[in-house]
């Protein structure tokens, strides 16, 4: 089985990057404003906004609620790029474990307790 981690890099954080590209786009920004607020190429936004990227899990409604609200900011000026990073450990800290695992169709009973940690909070 992969270390918890390695879902993470694989999984959740282009989920995440996925719904705030289609956010902040939804919200009227051009592929090249995203991708400089995102610190992405432009054409890893387009990956990211017709599911290429990103398309591995399907994220919780609260998890997608925190996302909208962060395009909101980033939009309008409230958040920058320099948020991007801690904002985006704030959200893959609240991506259940159970979650990302049953979508993966891995048992969690797998997981050794110390991994826990990696993938968010139950």
């Amino acid at each position: 089985m992969k270390p918890p981690c390695e879902i993470v890099v694989w999984y959740v954080i282009p989920a995440i990057r996925s719904e705030l590209a289609k956010e902040l786009l939804n919200l009227g920004m051009k592929q090249k404003e995203v991708s400089e607020i995102m610190d992405i190429t432009q054409p890893a936004v387009s990956q990211y906004i017709t599911d290429k990227r990103g398309s591995g899990i399907v994220l919780d409604s609260d998890v997608k609620t925190m996302i909208k609200e962060f395009a909101f900011e980033l939009s309008v000026g409230e958040s920058t790029k320099e948020d991007l990073i801690p904002r985006t450990c704030v959200i893959c800290r609240n991506v259940k474990t159970s979650d990302v695992l049953t979508q993966l169709g891995i048992d969690d009973s797998e997981l050794h307790d110390n991994c826990q940690s990696c993938v968010g909070h139950e």
